[in-house]
């Protein structure tokens, strides 16, 4: 088994970690924003708990993951408005921020959780970066990988949970990409190999 230091996949997330957490320095400001989007098992969820892991700031910072919000395997487009309602536009304007977790077993809303005004916010997520999200965010990443790559490394991760799922969300994803063009809205666009 390759080392850490070996490993591309790592590599290239330790970098873009590294990028991200120097950009959070430069912005000067005590609560930021920063939004991660990309296909699914491009390794968004992975660089959010690097970036959050190296935040440079006071206090912690919040993440937030859109398959906590997703409203189910349908639900990419109302994810990403329950964050931008939920979370972005009271974080932007200095109030505090509540999402319902879903409860993908269940089928409905569960608990809530609040997010602080006051701290940063990392949220990432297929679908969070669009024009309305990117125009209250101080970063957006747009992360890319090859699709047998994403693919293979998605159901690793989830398995027979996620397998008959597949087509369903790549065509969300899709149609996403194609109305929203989050790479054109990224301040940075990292490719993992």
């Amino acid at each position: 088994m390759p080392s850490r230091s070996d490993d591309p996949v790592a590599a290239a997330l330790g970098h873009a970690a590294a990028l991200i957490v120097a950009d959070v320095r430069t912005l000067a400001a005590a609560n930021p924003v920063v939004l991660i989007d990309g296909r699914s098992g491009a390794g968004k969820t992975s660089l959010a708990r690097r970036v959050a892991d190296a935040w440079p700031l006071r206090g912690r910072v919040q993440v937030v993951a859109l398959d906590s919000i997703y409203p189910g395997w349908d639900g990419l487009d109302a994810g990403a408005e329950r964050a931008l309602d939920w979370i972005l536009r009271p974080h932007g304007r200095g109030f505090l921020g509540t999402w319902r977790r879903w409860d993908w077993e269940r089928g409905v809303e569960a608990e809530s959780h609040a997010v602080d005004p006051a701290l940063g916010v990392v949220v990432e997520g297929s679908g969070i970066l669009t024009p309305a999200t990117a125009a209250i965010a101080d970063i957006r990443i747009w992360l890319d990988a090859p699709e047998a790559v994403r693919k293979s490394r998605a159901l690793t991760r989830d398995g027979d949970a996620y397998r008959p799922h597949w087509d369903r969300w790549a065509a969300q994803e899709r149609r996403h990409i194609e109305r929203d063009d989050p790479r054109s809205l990224a301040t940075r666009v990292i490719e993992i190999p």
